[in-house]
């Protein structure tokens, strides 16, 4: 069988299974949000309510039926794309949840990434062409410190440090509440800020945005540190780049333009599945930075018990990591004719 053809067999096969895995998720959370101990109508109503209010709030909602029933209801929805309502924001749906908190986690997710990169291969590169130096020793301990260190507690002492005693940057939000934020069909305030051409509003946004982004961006550089470290010592000890050496090709030339791109394959492989879980709501750095972005709307869902919420924004999380883990696979199996299937 040919490459071509097993190649398509596995697409096709990955594509029947990513709704598998979304129904998967989608049936786990529906049963844990039920066997975890809480009532939403408490958290709508308040405990004193008259038992009977509470009664015919639970009939409006759905959430008098079996589990069965309840669940029966619920994926019918789904078939129809409809996420439901919001049981805490009244009139609310899900998709409307969506689409007011996810572009503020697009930003950040965006640019978190892109200074992971830049710092992660970068430090990787330095470590690579100076092994068992200094320079190698400490990206090394970079690498490992920053995979480590606890997202919220690095997240807080950055607030600490660099929002409060120096006050270089603004805390809590993604534009001053005095100002009007930019207005614009992507919900990005840099690029739509950008696109009106308003250089005020975009050195804003890019200064709300600068925090928060730093610290998601340092923690998770630590994963391409080490990624391109080994795998660049590994390319450099190869048969073509010493055959480029002896031909008389500066070092920096066999280093960008031979090395680095075997090298850095891999990282494209995780970088797909990085942003995806980025997109997928950086929770942690969300809510320490109380960036309202849709990790922390989750969060707020789920403290207040609100199912619908809770189950539409992981759905559509696990959507997003589904067709990046798709993505980023065919993307291999492409450029890469040493894969198989």
């Amino acid at each position: 069988m040919s490459r071509i053809r097993t190649l398509q067999i596995y697409i096709i096969t990955r594509l029947l299974l990513a709704p598998i895995m979304v129904w998967l998720v989608t049936t786990l959370v529906f049963l844990l949000l039920r066997a975890t101990p809480g009532d939403p109508v408490d958290s709508i109503l308040g405990p004193r309510a008259p038992a009977l209010v509470k009664q015919a709030l639970r009939e409006q909602l759905g959430l008098t039926g079996s589990i069965w029933h309840q669940y029966r209801s619920y994926m019918g929805q789904l078939l129809n794309l409809d996420l439901g309502s919001s049981l805490v924001r009244q009139g609310q749906t899900v998709w409307g949840v969506i689409q007011d908190f996810f572009p503020a986690t697009v930003e950040l997710a965006l640019l978190g990434m892109t200074i992971a990169l830049v710092v992660g291969i970068t430090l990787g590169c330095i470590s690579a062409t100076h092994p068992n130096s200094l320079w190698d020793g400490g990206g090394r301990l970079f690498g490992i410190i920053t995979y480590a260190l606890p997202a919220f507690w690095i997240g807080m002492l950055a607030q600490l440090i660099f929002g409060v005693w120096l006050q270089w940057f603004p805390l809590g939000t993604r534009f001053p509440i005095t100002q009007s934020p930019p207005q614009g069909p992507t919900g990005l305030y840099v690029l739509d800020s950008l696109l009106a051409g308003n250089w005020m509003q975009t050195i804003t946004s890019l200064h709300y945005l600068a925090l928060p982004s730093l610290t998601l961006g340092v923690l998770i550089s630590g994963i391409f540190e080490r990624i391109v470290r080994v795998n660049l010592q590994k390319t450099l000890q190869s048969d073509y780049v010493e055959a480029a050496r002896a031909r008389g090709i500066p070092e920096w030339r066999i280093l960008m333009f031979h090395a680095l791109q075997t090298a850095l394959i891999p990282v494209v492989t995780v970088m797909g599945l990085t942003l995806a879980a980025l997109l997928g709501g950086a929770i942690l750095t969300e809510v320490t930075f109380s960036w309202p972005g849709l990790g922390n709307r989750l969060y707020d869902a789920i403290s207040l018990r609100d199912y619908p919420t809770v189950q539409g924004i992981i759905i559509f999380f696990a959507g997003i990591v589904s067709l990046a883990s798709i993505a980023v696979d065919i993307f291999n199996a492409v450029i890469d004719p040493r894969i198989r299937y």
